[in-house]
């Protein structure tokens, strides 16, 4: 049977995603397939390993890519910390009329098992989120920064609750876990020298199953919060992104596994889909909480909702917990398919609504306004640039070499757009008239006063794609100067002028260009003095 396992679960995968769903609706659906089929979690015990190793290294990459400082904002820390309270007093006492009602999945569960559903329910998808995130190229953008903020909150949260839930007393050399910070210079040594290939998939594995979950496990803690810790302790490593990315469809992979071992536990009956469906329509509710919250914490109307739609469905963390739950008895098993099918069909909602994220937000503009408050976070203030007549996207040594050519002509008219910090820092520090801004993010181009007299806007990032987005950009902003960008690569130079650039200059076709200028120079110099030389001799 293993051949048709792969071969049902790639079919289930292909077809969802067809229909621009994440494929992981098709696993869960593989597995109701499968126990159709009269497989279930008991004969494959494989699965449920390889299922382990994914939510290990789903908490190990999330560690990676954790930034400790993000999470101490107030939006974020204190945002996922109300939203969990508030959602866990709504979904509590709703569960419990709901049971009264006669819901049979529902009667007759003690508050401790409502608290555990709505402790699941509150979660939002890592996964959907960022796969809309990357799709919409808002991964950067200020929303898209809170978003992720959140679900990692959330998601340690979960870890925490994973941590408890074992039940075990920790043991006494757990403390010796305190020094792991001391190991860290060696660890980052190791790590400079494992390459770029394969031998940095095997020690990432090393980190996350040995170091990381199986060292905790030794001592008495939750294997995954060691894989979560490790990550933390490699996220400041200039190699820690290159990392998760060849990690990535192993997490991948094995995650696939664990959806399948949700089906394989049975099929819902039409009660269980009647509950989802219910389930489901609350989501607006999440949605209206992370809105108010959002704009409590004086982010603007449009950054709010935009974050509050790309939370707005249930997670796989929410299954996760739910499956440790109905291990240990504390919840029905039943209720692992429930939240399956919610899970599934609150994705199903959720994707047009992101995609009409923007639409809606422009209809209701007016009304959601009113609830910003004012002074607005310091991170989403509209951006004033003054009046430029040159505008320089991208401070690089490309960028800021063409700033100071423009500064020897027109000093005083020109205004770099740089979205790194440090560099930011460094040219102000020179002199130099720069504003902090990523132009490859919607939320720049939102925030942005422009320039009544701007003349001439150089494209000067390092990407095509972050060109190629200020370009419609300007283009929907009106924008009637001219365009110049810099380039790499030949079919981005055509990329570009299809798209109504004016000048583009090919950056290697004109390094090129310049040393073969320099070498014949240096020849015809080099042939003069000799030229030289030999009249010198003559005379002699």
């Amino acid at each position: 049977m293993e051949p048709a396992i792969l071969i049902i679960t790639l079919a289930c995968g292909m077809l969802v995603n067809r229909f621009g769903l994440p494929p992981l609706i098709g696993y869960l659906a593989a597995g109701f397939v499968l126990f159709l089929f009269g497989i279930d979690e008991s004969s494959l015990p494989l699965l449920e390993q390889l299922a382990n190793l994914g939510v290990t290294l789903l908490l190990f990459i999330i560690g990676l890519k954790l930034d400790v400082r993000s999470l101490f904002k107030a939006e974020v820390l204190a945002g996922s910390s109300l939203h969990l309270m508030a959602s866990m007093l709504f979904f509590i006492p709703l569960l419990k009329i709901l049971g009264v009602l006669g819901l049979e999945q529902l009667t007759g569960l003690e508050l401790k098992q409502l608290g555990l559903l709505a402790f699941a329910l509150s979660f939002s998808s890592t996964i959907f989120a960022v796969k809309v995130l990357e799709e919409k190229g808002d991964i950067k953008s200020l929303y898209g920064r809170i978003t992720i903020g959140i679900l990692i909150m959330q998601d340690i949260f979960a870890v925490a609750f994973l941590t408890i839930s074992k039940g075990d007393v920790p043991s006494i050399w757990a403390l010796g876990l305190l020094f792991l910070p001391l190991a860290k210079p060696i660890i980052y040594k190791i790590f400079d020298r494992v390459g770029h290939g394969e031998l940095l998939v095997l020690f990432g594995l090393v980190m996350a199953l040995v170091l990381g979950a199986g060292l905790f496990e030794l001592v008495g803690l939750k294997p995954d919060l060691g894989a979560l810790i490790i990550g933390i302790l490699l996220a400041g490593h200039t190699k820690s992104s290159e990392l998760a990315k060849s990690l990535f469809y192993f997490k991948e992979l094995f995650l696939v596994a664990f959806f399948l071992t949700i089906g394989l536990n049975g099929l819902p009956s039409f009660s269980d889909i009647g509950l989802a469906l219910l389930l489901v329509l609350i989501v607006p509710i999440k949605v209206a909480l992370f809105l108010y919250l959002f704009t409590y914490f004086k982010l603007r109307s449009r950054t709010a909702v935009l974050t509050s739609i790309n939370l707005g469905n249930y997670s796989e963390f929410g299954l996760i917990v739910a499956a440790v739950a109905t291990s240990k008895g504390w919840l029905p098993p039943q209720w692992m398919i429930i939240l399956a099918v919610a899970l599934s069909l609150s994705f199903l909602v959720a994707v047009p609504f992101n995609a009409a994220s923007n639409r809606l937000y422009q209809k209701f503009q007016s009304r959601l306004q009113k609830l910003e408050r004012h002074p607005l976070h310091p991170e989403d203030r509209p951006i004033h640039i003054g009046n430029p007549r040159f505008l320089i996207l991208g401070m690089g040594r490309i960028g800021s070499g063409a700033y100071d050519e423009l500064t020897s002509k027109f000093d005083g008219e020109i205004l770099g757009i740089e979205h790194k910090q440090e560099l930011v820092d460094f040219h102000q520090a020179a002199g130099r008239n720069i504003v902090k801004g990523d132009a490859s993010d919607t939320d720049f181009w939102e925030k942005l006063n422009m320039a009544p007299n701007l003349e001439l806007v150089l494209l000067a990032m390092p990407h095509h794609i972050g060109n190629q987005f200020a370009v419609e950009q300007l283009k929907r902003l009106d924008y009637q100067g001219k365009l110049s960008a810099i380039v790499q690569y030949s079919e981005d130079a055509l990329s570009l002028k299809d798209s109504g650039v004016h000048s583009v200059f090919n950056l290697y076709e004109a390094a090129g260009a310049g040393f073969v200028d320099h070498v014949v120079q240096e020849l015809k110099s080099g042939k003069q003095h000799e030229a030289d030389i030999a009249v010198d001799t003559s005379k002699l």
